[in-house]
């Protein structure tokens, strides 16, 4: 018998639980049955793919049609993991239109959550996406689809308002029906006493070992881009020698909460 599908609701048992929830970006098949077979609970399917596939310089550029594309190719290799699909830039500017997005990627994409980012202004339209038997995965910190308004690739809710505002964020989010937060690049004391206070599990990169699991760009893992890994990756190919070995590397320094660690941390 094949094992059992992981969802939403095994995510927050597992949060229940203390057990880390392993999760890397996936873009195609054959990497999907890689990370599955290594024990990743959940493949994302991120708009990352702009910069790693298509050589865009942000993920602004990514199409609605291309993540249905990529999310379908992963979907039909992953018989247990939870697919979460990124919805690209403007693709949730309404709730109509975040509507229409999710169909798609649930639909022909195969996905069984999608992902957006963005603030409590959202938490309209997460509440329709969900009261339509849509799963949410929210995302706050640093929004890489708003690179252009926040002026790069920074650390954010580094002081007392900017921390405010992510908690009041998350509560409004996981209020409206959101059932798992990803946590981009804040301090780790910050990520920490969210992953308490709030019931969803916390994805934290960048966000430090205080999460409920963590998620890191699958390229960047792997070493597969000299020069552009980010100060909170790890090149894990390195590490352990193989692209097989480095997969189950990950798992189990996620799982024991060794990664990340001191060098890869915002205090």
């Amino acid at each position: 018998m094949p094992a059992e599908r992981i969802t939403s609701t095994t995510l927050a048992a597992m949060k229940r639980r203390r057990d880390a929830i392993a999760c890397l970006t996936c873009y195609d098949a054959a990497f999907a049955g890689l990370l599955e077979s290594a024990g990743l609970e959940v493949l994302l399917v991120g708009d990352s793919l702009g910069m790693v596939l298509q050589g865009q310089p942000t993920t602004v550029p990514v199409k609605l049609e291309h993540m249905v594309y990529h999310s379908a190719c992963v979907s039909r290799a992953a018989a247990r993991s939870l697919v979460i699909a990124d919805m690209p830039f403007l693709s949730y500017a309404t709730a109509d239109r975040a509507l229409a997005a999710a169909e798609r990627l649930m639909g022909d994409g195969g996905a069984a959550m999608v992902k957006l980012e963005g603030g409590g202004e959202l938490a309209q339209t997460v509440a329709r996406l969900t009261r339509f038997g849509v799963p949410v995965c929210a995302h706050l910190g640093l929004l890489p689809q708003s690179v252009h308004r926040l002026g790069g690739y920074r650390y954010q809710g580094r002081d007392d308002a900017g921390a405010a505002r992510i908690r009041a964020d998350a509560l409004a989010l996981q209020d409206a029906g959101a059932s798992l937060l990803v946590l981009e690049c804040v301090p780790a004391a910050l990520a920490q006493a969210l992953a308490g206070e709030l019931d969803m599990p916390v994805i934290g990169i960048g966000a430090g070992s205080g999460c409920d699991g963590q998620v890191l760009v699958l390229h960047d893992m792997l070493g597969l881009l000299p020069g552009r890994s980010p100060t909170f990756s790890k090149d894990f190919a390195a590490a352990y020698g193989s692209v097989a070995a480095a997969l189950a590397g990950y798992v189990a320094e996620v799982k024991e909460r060794s990664f990340p660690g001191p060098g890869h941390t915002l205090y």
